[in-house]
């Protein structure tokens, strides 16, 4: 009897409920991971279909230039000078050729947003407002990712189910994820594509150079880790419920065309649908609620490029606060006082409707020690700790040709005919050297100790290393405050404020042998 063909999606539908724990419904009764997702692989999603009413039609506004106009929503900017956009290969490598790295940043970041200026987006759209750019060049990110790209990873890198990729899809209301364990290979991840599935790619900059080059650059701009997700979905198909995000998102669309609607988070009624093609660009901020569905004429490829997770002034003092009570609980005897001996029987929920003079004396209390809590602040400490959190979330820096010749990586020491030759750094107190790029490292106390914390050493893959440091001797401390804030320029080796030239010269080793810094010229 000729077997019939079983697709693996078919396949996977009829897999028994002993075979895994995380296999044990069919594919379109998979459970829905309860784990929250950031958008580099841990993003934060909120479904919150419940709470949105039914669409409403709304015209288009084009972004006007008169200050008179009505201020709505989203705004629409038309990029009409950009038609033959720069091929991304060829911008990184015009970049890779500007001095400073945060100039860099800004350049691109120019250029992902173009044509709106950068001063006038962190004005007036930055965390306040969604904005499509529409370029009608379909080609303005070509470079960034594809779906041959995509391809290619599937079959010559390890994606895992779950860890690198999610297949998700959404019908009548509901959104379901059908992760089968294991790797994830191109003769499963498309039968489920073609089966309508959409596909997430968690930390595309684990695989792609370019997707890291991009980021990398990107988290000087924001001072705050740069992430990515891609998702490819099927013409006529949804992969998401409304839901909403912590973070600040740049939807980048490579390939086809997306329907999106996009939820004011203060009103339920406001529903803004846009249509975003290639080579268009929509960003909006964390908290706005939003989905996108698939037109039935073309597939959708788009890359979300993320930014500020918990980078807001509340997270702040969520370190701030803790430290400054507990040390002005240790010096300040107005903390230490006790409370009044009646003070339950006129406060508290079931006493706030009460009209007691005793009421407005504790609220003062409390307002005067507020105050005085903030005298109390560890402030500088408590930014050092955001500061270390960041440097772990960091990429590491791609390095340019110019950097990778001058730096470590790039020695010349080697294996040949025999021997080993050009063996050390040969740093002379006349070398000039600078930090490989403006915040790729961070001197921080504990207190106790001087660190230099430093990202040349971390991972593609998000925290798959430990945060890489070495406590600094107290006698060259200025020196790597000189040089940090020296950048861009580069300074001689014996221009570092030490106590001698055996210091100055083992310093520069030191960080030199780190990737930390770079000589002007290759050694």
């Amino acid at each position: 009897m000729e077997r019939k063909h079983m697709s693996a999606f078919a396949l996977y539908q009829t897999l028994p409920t002993d075979v895994s724990p995380t296999a044990t419904k069919s594919t379109r009764q998979v459970a829905d991971k309860k784990k929250r997702k950031k958008e580099n692989g841990a993003n934060k999603v909120h479904t919150v279909k419940d709470q949105l009413k039914p669409e409403r039609k709304k015209k288009r506004k084009k972004l006007l230039k008169s200050p008179q106009r009505e201020e709505s929503l989203m705004e629409f900017a038309k990029d009409e000078e950009c038609v033959n956009g720069d091929a991304l290969d060829a911008l990184l490598a015009d970049l890779a050729k500007v001095n400073n790295s945060r100039e860099r940043a800004s350049k691109l970041f120019q250029w992902l947003i173009n044509p709106i200026p950068a001063k006038s987006f962190f004005r007036e759209t930055w965390e306040k407002k969604p904005i499509l750019v529409q370029r009608n060049n379909p080609d303005y990110y070509k470079g960034l990712f594809s779906t041959a790209e995509f391809d290619r990873i599937l079959r010559h890198e390890d994606v895992q189910y779950g860890v690198n990729l999610d297949v998700t899809s959404y019908n009548n209301g509901k959104r379901e994820t059908h992760n089968p364990p294991g790797r994830a290979l191109p003769f499963t991840v498309w039968d489920f594509y073609g089966n309508g599935c959409s596909l997430r790619m968690l930390n595309p900059q684990a695989f792609s150079s370019t997707v890291w080059n991009v980021l990398s650059i990107f988290q000087e701009e924001f001072g705050s880790m740069a992430g990515a997700n891609v998702y490819l979905t099927p013409p006529g198909t949804q992969g998401f419920a409304p839901h909403y995000d912590d973070i600040e998102a740049f939807v980048v669309q490579l390939e086809g065309k997306k329907h999106w609607r996009v939820y004011n988070p203060r009103t339920e009624d406001e529903i803004l649908p846009v249509l975003s093609s290639a080579g268009d660009l929509l960003y909006f901020p964390r908290g706005f609620i939003h989905q996108g569905d698939c037109l039935p004429d073309a597939h959708s490829l788009h890359i979300t490029i993320s930014s500020y997770q918990k980078n807001s002034w509340g997270d702040l003092l969520q370190k701030v606060v803790p430290a400054a009570l507990e040390i002005a609980m240790e010096e300040d005897v107005e903390f230490r006082q006790g409370l009044p001996l009646d003070y339950l029987t006129y406060m508290g929920v079931q006493n706030s409707d009460k009209d007691d003079p005793r009421r407005t004396k504790f609220f003062s209390r409390i307002e005067f020690l507020m105050k005085k809590l903030a005298t109390y602040s560890p402030v500088d400490a408590a930014v050092d700790q955001k500061a270390r959190s960041f440097l772990h979330d960091c990429l590491p820096p791609k390095l340019t040709p110019e950097e990778l010749s001058s730096s470590v990586q790039g020695a010349s020491a080697r294996w040949e005919g025999g021997q080993v030759i050009d063996v050390g750094a040969q740093i002379t107190t006349q070398t000039r050297v600078r930090v490989l790029r403006a915040g790729c490292a961070r001197l921080c106390s504990d207190g106790e100790a001087v660190n230099l914390y430093y990202i040349t050493e971390n991972s593609r893959v998000y925290h798959k290393e430990e945060l890489k440091s070495f406590e600094i001797k107290a006698e060259h401390t200025d020196a790597i405050e000189f040089l940090i804030h020296s950048y861009p320029k580069f300074v001689t080796v014996g221009s570092f404020p030490c106590e001698s030239t055996e210091d100055r010269i083992a310093l520069a080793e030191l960080l030199f042998e780190r990737g930390i810094i770079h000589t002007a010229e290759r050694l």
